[in-house]
């Protein structure tokens, strides 16, 4: 469900990014509470077409008893309607249509040692991890290392600068730029799999760390998993979130030999309803023609909004960006990747 938030603040971050601050209103607090690294999904008409992004809540999560402080980054894509819409109309007393935080890619404080690897606006959600970890548990450590093109770049430096001052032992910064020299520091260049295999044992203890968290472009994510592997990391302490899975990186899906006839029955918010599939489209969009309250946000399998438990028949998702192998073992899909594969499927968008 969407509420209308005023805007209260528009920060200008970097040439092509801004952060911006939405205020909650009394009545709303509860709803709008967040668990550090989740996100928000925004909603526009333009020209009576519904244009849904999400963005991940780079503050603080509020104490128990606070206030939540919704604000996201937004960077510009290029063609992006939503992105070109914020950095060059918003401004403090717009409204916008917010839906209330979600998404597992999550980081709920807790004692350990914790890293990150992350690119560019990947930055995001992993600047509210730190935040709220360092401030709430004094026996935790953060390593953070991030990539960006240059230093002009860069988002929310400000904000990392804070952490490493307030914690001076507790807060480990490597920063790297790909395509600009630093005065000291790492040497500029792309950190691929070969790159963090080298890099990482030698910043920090790898076994020791009790949970990576990889944020930023498909290339990024899926080089550093695969360098923790490498590196003997369980799968287990390794979650991540892509970012910008439309740069030619990501493989592309496999055709799906649908069956001729294929029906979808499917129960949301307590109320189930049944419906022929179209030829070529996803199980999400069957829903969509008859309940325009389906849950979805960007439909590219990055978010993890439409995530549904598959109760029975066989679907192909044509991709997964969003939920993590225990969740696809125990029998969810997203429903805006998901074709059947059997003339007969059922999702449960409520468990």
């Amino acid at each position: 469900m969407f509420h209308p938030l005023r805007i209260s603040e528009v920060e200008q971050l970097t040439d092509d990014s801004v952060a911006v601050t939405f205020q909650v209103p009394p009545e709303l607090r509860e709803t709008f509470r967040h668990t550090p690294g989740q996100h928000l999904a925004l909603r526009r008409l333009v020209q009576g077409e519904e244009i849904r992004r999400t963005y991940s809540i780079c503050a603080p999560a509020a104490a128990a008893d606070g206030d939540p402080v919704l604000r996201v980054g937004i960077r510009l894509v290029d063609g992006g309607e939503f992105s070109t819409y914020a950095l060059k109309e918003l401004t403090v007393g717009d409204t916008v249509e917010v839906m209330p935080p979600m998404g597992r890619f999550l980081l709920a404080p807790r004692p350990g040692y914790f890293a990150a690897v992350v690119g560019g606006s990947g930055i995001t959600p992993v600047l509210s991890m730190a935040a709220t970890l360092l401030a709430r548990e004094p026996e935790a450590r953060f390593c953070l290392m991030r990539s960006d093109r240059t230093a002009a770049s860069t988002m929310f430096l400000d904000e990392v600068a804070d952490l490493k001052d307030r914690f001076p032992d507790r807060f480990q910064l490597v920063t790297v730029l790909s395509r600009e020299e630093q005065q000291s520091g790492l040497p500029s260049g792309r950190l691929d799999k070969e790159r963090l295999t080298a890099l990482l044992p030698a910043l920090l203890p790898v076994a020791d760390v009790d949970g990576w968290f990889l944020c930023g472009p498909f290339g990024l994510v899926q080089g550093a998993e695969r360098a923790l592997r490498g590196l003997g990391v369980d799968r287990s302490r390794i979650h991540q979130e892509i970012f910008h899975v439309d740069d030619g990186t990501a493989p592309s899906p496999a055709p799906v030999a649908a069956p001729a006839h294929a029906a979808l029955t499917a129960t949301l918010d307590g109320r189930s309803g049944k419906w022929p599939v179209q030829e070529g489209e996803s199980l999400l969009e069957t829903v969509l023609r008859s309940r325009s309250d389906a849950p979805y946000a960007c439909k590219g399998g990055v978010c993890g909004t439409c995530r549904a438990f598959l109760v029975s028949g066989e679907v192909r998702m044509d991709r997964n960006f969003a939920l993590e192998p225990e969740e696809t073992d125990a029998g969810y899909v997203l429903a805006c990747q998901s074709h059947p594969a059997t003339p007969e499927v059922e999702l449960d968008f409520d468990r």
